[in-house]
């Protein structure tokens, strides 16, 4: 039986013919139905009717494409995946990894109830952290499945792919589906050693981009000069793309000695290169950017001295020269800004804050956000001091734009840049995480959870005790209040994913059911019971996830002997 017919094909021009396979005519058959479409000739037989003859033949052809597969020509076997030499994950860690894989294909994902179970989906980011801060490798029989859910979730990416390590990199190179991973793996390369300068210099010019990038950190982390020399040898080749991509390595373990070569940077041809190039110069408080753009954005923001020197007075630019442009200030503002209050705050946000205690009065930086700003320009220029806070992590400043927590977020010292929760949560990434927690438990003490989502999100997990304590509290009196529990919903996965575990005894009293308000939402307080449960029961999966990474339930832990994916293993078990 030939795989191939020519038909005439009666839905085009007239007498075209078209070539088609036999399956394809009886599946056009099929879908139009017998009575406009006849099946091809072939397969209709005296005394049967159409329909009858057409399925006969599908039955037939489904047979004959299963089994008549055309052998492929041989090919050269792919060179073998590369050694993981990290630890094998202990037992009963990796049984627990393929429950969270699993779960992810078995959820139903169609809303509705919950009920009291943990969502098993939600704790594979965290686990993924977590067996990534031990440094174990990832089983090989996992990995299909590890880049199936990191290409379904691209947050789960970074963590997915620094897991799978070399050999996940490897094997997505097999599956178009996981072309992801080698566009942006920065964990999962093999390396050479930063300090084997021809081996370095072979993979830089030559392997893929992903890999380039992940050497790129890696040469940085012990060699902040070397991996300058590395991207100045090759800068002038690179795509506008990857300059921008390359340059923001140096974010981490910015400092001075990087000034030279972002210097240059800002006479890139690229419009992006040179605006990030400012802005990491502007993040070195002693660069020469920051003292240039310190000098301008002095003469615009002053004392008012006819007024006894208690007030801020603004003069914005009123021009963005070309020096201006060449140090990152974007000419062009957006829609609905104004060029002079565009400009101020491009040059407030790239000056040091260092500079405005001497030149406001030798205030300090709380003292400074309280004084009144004439005409009209205080939004302006708290935004702009906002963000230098952001830039360059400046906790003090931070401290003082966010003013005092149980303070309306519209009124009050500091707060007429900071209205905004997204600009707030910005500047509490910048306080120590102990003053983090505290200022966001008392704003929810202070103004409840509806307005403090964002917020939780840059607390650092597990949450400390004050703060799981203000969400808990929060939480049960909105339950005393009737509302359903849906309407915390958000608060509620958090929580689950980012209180101490360690409280879980704590909150078993909140489980029980309670007698409803009589202005309660009907069948709320049932709601809140199983939320609660679901909360405690998670807080404990979570406990007895991290004890099986630590390697504290079963019989293995890393180096153990029956791991089948080491070819390296010992000959006797290793204490956890």
């Amino acid at each position: 039986m030939t795989d191939t017919t020519r038909t005439i094909d009666p839905a085009g021009p007239t007498g075209t013919t078209r070539v088609t396979t036999p399956w394809e005519g009886l599946v056009t058959s099929a879908l139009l139905g017998t009575e406009r479409r006849t099946p091809p000739a072939e397969i209709l037989a005296p005394g049967k009717e159409a329909p009858v003859a057409l399925l006969d033949a599908a039955a037939l052809h489904t047979v004959r494409r299963r089994a008549g597969l055309l052998p492929a020509r041989a090919a050269a076997r792919p060179e073998p995946a590369p050694h993981d030499g990290r630890a094998p994950l202990p037992e009963a860690a990796g049984r627990r990894l393929g429950q969270l894989l699993a779960d992810r294909t078995t959820s139903s994902g169609g809303g509705g109830r919950r009920g009291a179970a943990p969502d098993l989906t939600e704790l594979l980011p965290q686990w993924l952290a977590a067996a990534n801060e031990h440094g174990y490798r990832a089983p090989a029989a996992v990995l299909p499945a590890l880049l199936d859910a990191a290409r379904a979730r691209t947050d789960l990416r970074p963590q997915a792919l620094t897991f799978a390590g070399p050999r996940g990199l490897w094997l997505a190179r097999f599956n178009p589906e996981w072309k992801f991973a080698l566009r942006g793996a920065s964990g999962g390369a093999l390396l050479p050693d930063p300090q084997d300068g021809d081996a370095v210099r072979l993979l830089w010019e030559e392997g893929l981009f992903a890999e380039r990038v992940a050497l790129l950190a890696a040469v940085r982390a012990q060699d902040a000069e070397a991996s300058r020399a590395l991207l100045a040898s090759t800068w002038s080749t690179e795509r506008a793309e990857d300059r921008l991509m390359f340059l923001d390595s140096l974010r981490t373990g910015l400092s001075g000695t990087d000034e030279p070569f972002l210097e240059r940077a800002l006479s890139d041809r690229s419009r992006n290169v040179r605006h990030t190039a400012a802005e990491l110069l502007s993040a070195l408080p002693g660069s020469a950017l920051a003292g240039r753009m310190a000098a301008r954005a002095a003469t615009c923001v002053s004392m008012d001295r006819t007024g006894g020197g208690q007030v801020i007075t603004v003069e914005a630019p009123h021009e963005c020269d070309a020096d201006m442009q060449r140090d990152g200030v974007v000419p062009a503002p957006p829609a609905g800004r104004g060029e002079r209050s565009w400009w101020l705050g491009q040059l407030v946000e790239a000056a040091p804050l260092a500079i405005w205690p001497a030149r406001l009065g030798g205030r300090t930086p709380e003292e400074i956000v309280a004084l009144p700003v004439l005409d009209d320009w205080a939004d302006e220029l708290h935004a702009a001091w906002c963000r230098a806070a952001v830039r360059q992590r400046d906790a003090r400043w931070s401290a003082a734009l966010l003013g005092a927590p149980a303070a309306s977020p519209a009124a009050g010292p500091g707060t007429s840049g900071t209205s905004s929760l997204a600009e707030r949560a910005k500047l509490l990434a910048t306080l120590p995480p102990a003053e983090r927690a505290s200022w966001v438990a008392s704003f929810i003490a202070a103004h409840g959870l509806s307005e403090a989502f964002q917020l939780l999100g840059v607390c650092a997990v597990p949450w400390a005790e004050p703060l799981g304590r203000a969400v808990v509290d929060a939480l049960d009196i909105a339950r005393d209040a009737g509302s359903y529990p849906w309407s915390f919903s958000g608060v509620m996965g958090l929580a689950e994913r980012c209180l101490d575990p360690a409280e879980a005894s704590r909150l078993e009293l909140l489980t029980a059911t309670r007698d409803e308000p009589e202005d309660a939402s009907p069948g709320a307080g049932g709601y809140w019971s199983e939320a609660f449960r679901r909360l405690v029961s998670t807080l404990r999966l979570r406990a007895s996830m991290l004890a099986e990474l630590d390697g504290r339930t079963g019989l293995t832990g890393p180096g153990h002997p029956d791991d089948p994916d080491d070819p390296d293993q010992s000959t006797g078990p290793t204490a956890p």
